[in-house]
């Protein structure tokens, strides 16, 4: 089952689809999860999706994306062979892997994996129904459906996507990788939901990368909901390597308990439009969150990174770093929102946005911003934009480091700060890699997903004449 949604994408198409196949969808939702559906529903159909006529996107335009022509499915369009199409890694990176293709669920077991550790994980279509009381409980209390529309979107077409469950006092004994595949030839549109549970002194390590795989365009509008329990520990990387046609609205919502703590890396190298989301409520006292961002950007790339971070209950930190590195006509927007309420005592927040231009059309626009409401607070924020310092590149040139290879080095010494954040070993090496290769102009989407294919048999490396040094 199919819908073509021809040019443009309108309020009026969405309607009529939801309208048609209201049943169809709900084939196996419980009451409750039902009633979400249709509320949501109904606050798209207020909100309807965004402009430039509104603040936070007043700088991302989505008339070209929303031009062109989609298919999108109601149900998965074939079968594939998972071997196939995650057939590789992160070299060394030893991995749980849970695939995606073109917005669904693949296993080549079983939907939904029970360890004997009580983790569960797999397909959030089969966790809905033999975990009905576990999905309903968290499903949709993280996400804001009455705010934003492609959310509310979201929650009211919501089919599959991936459910992760790791109960009180577990640790992973492995980083979960979970990887979402575009490999289409006709564009499409699509929408995946994923519910992650990280129980009370449990913690878990998630790398979840979206890749496509050709050149076709899409346009993937993904909700990500992740809990935290108390004492909890998160350690999460996004990584975004996807083609010039592509558009991509990633939203995650993270909720924090007492004590809880967040690591969140986005790592976006490709991408025609990338919009992130990143919400963090802290949802009881002495959480700490820390949300850390590279973003290098060509041709006509467009980055958009919007967080907000909620300091609803005293005794809480939160630090946000984000870099960015644009070159030719790229574009980048970095939105920081920091609220601490009167009752947030002893918040520390701070935030800092550093962007290094190439050329004279490259654009970044950087707002971050704090509103606080009580006095008991340490909280700062921070942006700076410019070009490459031309007193560190006479310094390298006169120790007989050419040109091309000085500009290197800066700019990979300015993007290391963050990826030297990353805590796994095995992936950070590889990343630094890749960021070589991107700064390098060598680093594109190829028909295999470069993010998981095999070390080459030579690492990546700025040469320099030492005889000169």
């Amino acid at each position: 089952m199919q819908t073509n949604i021809k040019e443009p994408i309108t309020l009026e198409r969405f309607t009529g689809l939801y309208q048609k196949n209201r049943a169809f969808l709900m084939v196996n939702d419980t009451p409750m999860l039902a009633g979400k559906r249709d509320r949501a529903f109904e606050a798209f159909s207020t909100l309807g999706f965004p402009d430039t006529s509104m603040e936070t996107w007043r700088l991302t335009n989505l008339d070209e994306s929303f031009s062109r022509g989609y298919d999108y499915h109601l149900r998965p369009m074939e079968e594939v062979d998972i071997q196939k199409v995650f057939r590789c890694n992160i070299p060394h990176l030893d991995t749980a892997v849970i695939g995606q293709l073109n917005g669904w669920y693949v296993s080549k077991d079983v939907p939904l994996m029970e360890l004997g550790n009580g983790i569960i994980m797999g397909s959030l279509a089969e966790a809905r129904k033999k975990y009905p009381q576990l999905v309903e409980k968290y499903f949709g209390t993280m996400a804001d459906d009455t705010s934003d529309g492609f959310t509310a979107l979201n929650t009211a077409f919501v089919q599959d996507g991936v459910f992760i469950y790791v109960p009180d006092n577990v640790k992973s004994p492995k980083p979960v990788q979970l990887i979402n595949v575009i490999h289409h030839e006709e564009n499409l549109f699509l929408q995946s939901r994923n519910l992650i549970l990280v129980g009370a002194n449990a913690k878990l390590s998630l790398v979840h990368c979206d890749d496509s795989y050709n050149h076709q365009a899409s346009f993937s509008n993904i909700v990500t909901e992740i809990h935290v329990g108390e004492h909890g520990v998160m350690d999460h990387y996004k990584l975004q390597n996807l083609n010039n046609n592509s558009t991509l609205i990633s939203s995650v919502f993270f909720r924090l308990e007492a004590s809880a703590s967040l690591d969140s890396h986005y790592i976006s190298l490709n991408g025609g439009l990338l919009r992130n989301n990143i919400w963090v409520l802290f949802n009881g006292p002495h959480g700490n969150a820390n949300i850390y961002g590279i973003y290098l950007m060509d041709r006509k790339q467009h980055v958009d990174n919007q967080v907000f971070v909620d300091h609803a209950w005293p005794d809480c930190s939160s630090n946000e770093t984000f870099k960015g590195i644009l070159d030719e006509h790229a574009r980048a927007i970095f939105n920081g929102h920091v609220l601490v309420r009167r009752d947030a005592t002893k918040t520390d927040a701070r935030q800092s946005n550093k962007n290094i231009l190439l050329t004279d059309t490259a654009r970044v626009n950087s707002k971050p911003f704090l509103e606080i409401y009580n006095d008991d607070v340490k909280c700062s924020h921070g942006s700076t934009t410019g070009q490459l310092d031309q007193e560190s590149m006479f310094y390298l040139r006169q120790r007989g480091i050419g040109e091309e290879t000085a500009r290197m080095l800066l700019m990979f010494a300015f993007a290391d700060e963050i990826v030297a954040k990353i805590s796994i070993p095995q992936l950070r090496q590889r990343i630094e890699d890749m960021v070589k290769k991107r700064l390098q102009g060598e680093l594109q989407i190829c028909e295999q997903c470069v993010l998981h294919c095999s070390t080459p048999e030579h690492p990546v490396e700025f040469f320099i004449d030492m005889s000169k040094v």
